[in-house]
């Protein structure tokens, strides 16, 4: 058997083996809630570099991929004795695969944990790129103190909101407040909608470009760094097996995973177009920086901070769902040969206060979002979105691999592969010039 981590450790403890099966519907928000995260944040900021229609068509064609990508994981989880990507994984490539997972998991989740805090802070004590500066919620509200400065702001939302959250031992047990997240997503970007066309019908809104502008100071070979941020915002394979497992049949699972990308796909659409609208070229790569700008009518006000504080909430909610895999993966890879995490109070209440700590840290180190959707995109985020579900596939351990089956996986592999090198050599040489 493969290592016992994912869904079977920290979620599902051996003095619950009666556990009511999970429904459809909690899954889809479950899976919902882990695809969008932090990533509908930067989709317009995508627009910006990419055009309208070359956006829309790569947040399509990634959510395809990723659709197959995990149709391949559970069919080829199933075909073989393992219950978890990393087991999957050694399966196919023995502990170096393991291995190599875990780490992508564990540098994705974590990454994704920092970058909700950061925008967190963003909403409620603003910030400061370059040489504007951003008002959050509370100091537009209340004025500047130290109780509302980012530091505190975001040590209150870990302590007070995540970590009752984040000591729960069951995935299924978030399933409210993964639709509650949901539903804050929805209603973010239907106030975004709202306030779009209130502007288009007063003729406010900015001229959207519908392709990329290329000059001296764009190349073609720039627009692939926006390929990183949108298979980052679809990036939720580590969470694949602890929900997937919980359902009797892999084909319920691979039902909610499309409804949910159908459902994701939909609020990334719409948030980038009616984002970019609102904002043109101004928008940053966190948009709810945008809001912060004082309106002409109390109501334009309210809807302003209505937005900001729909998706602080969101985030929040989020939060607890990673944690979930990373807290798993980082138990099996340092304490292999412990007992099971979730019987194990002291390691999973330490475990979890260490990386409260560490995110929380690392969130007022580390100020723009940008960065860290481009480094995960083009290192972890891909290797667990595209490249290990592709060559799983392509190692066919158990004989069950189609033709189809080699071919999309051999597609996929490569296109991961050359966007990921292209985009990763394009950061490295801007940030040689920009010194």
């Amino acid at each position: 058997m493969s290592p016992a981590i994912g869904a079977h450790a920290p979620l599902l403890p051996n003095q619950e083996p009666q556990a009511r099966s999970p429904s459809i519907s909690g899954a889809v928000f479950n899976v919902a809630t882990s695809i969008i995260g932090a990533g509908i944040m930067s989709i317009p900021a995508t627009l910006k570099v990419l055009g309208v229609i070359p956006a829309f068509l790569l947040i399509i064609i990634v959510g395809l991929l990723v659709e197959v990508s995990v149709e391949f994981l559970m069919r080829f989880t199933h075909s073989g004795d393992a219950t978890t990507y990393a087991g999957v994984m050694k399966e196919s490539f023995g502990p170096a695969g393991s291995v190599a997972t875990q780490i992508c998991v564990m540098i994705t989740n974590l990454g994704c944990l920092i970058m909700y805090l950061i925008i967190i802070g963003d909403v409620l004590s603003g910030s400061q790129p370059g040489e504007s500066v951003h008002l959050g919620v509370l100091q537009e509200w209340f004025g500047f103190h130290w109780w509302n400065s980012r530091e505190f702001s975001i040590l209150f939302t870990v302590v007070i909101v995540m970590l009752p959250l984040v000591l729960l031992r069951r995935v299924e047990s978030l399933k409210f407040s993964s639709f509650i997240s949901v539903l804050l997503a929805v209603i973010f970007v239907g106030i975004c909608s709202v306030m779009a066309i209130i502007a288009l019908v007063q003729g406010k809104t900015k001229n959207p470009r519908l392709m990329p502008q290329l000059d001296e100071q764009t190349s073609f070979f720039d627009l692939f760094t926006a390929v990183p941020v949108i298979v980052t915002a679809f990036t939720f394979h580590f969470n694949v097996h602890p929900i997937g497992f919980e359902f009797g049949k892999p084909s319920d699972m691979i039902k909610a995973v499309r409804i949910a990308l159908v459902l994701c796909a939909a609020i990334y659409l719409a948030i980038g177009l009616f984002g970019y609208l609102l904002f043109g070229d101004s928008i940053m790569s966190d948009i709810l920086v945008n809001f912060d700008k004082s309106s002409d009518t109390a109501t334009g006000t309210v809807l302003n901070d209505a937005v900001r504080l729909s998706y602080a909430l969101h985030l929040m909610l989020v939060f607890p769902l990673l944690n979930f895999s990373l807290r798993a993966n980082i138990d099996e890879f340092l304490f292999p040969k412990k007992p099971l995490l979730a019987n194990d109070t002291n390691r999973f209440v330490t475990i979890t206060l260490v990386l409260l700590v560490f995110s929380y840290l690392a969130a007022i180190a580390f100020p723009n979002i940008w960065y860290l959707f481009q480094f995960l995109g083009s290192t972890s985020a891909v290797c667990l979105a595209f490249i290990f579900p592709g060559s799983i596939a392509l190692r066919d351990v158990n004989g069950i691999a189609t033709r189809k089956d080699r071919v999309m996986a051999t597609t996929m592999v490569v296109l991961a592969v050359v966007t990921s090198i292209i985009a990763i050599s394009i950061n490295v040489y801007n940030l040689f010039q920009s010194k």
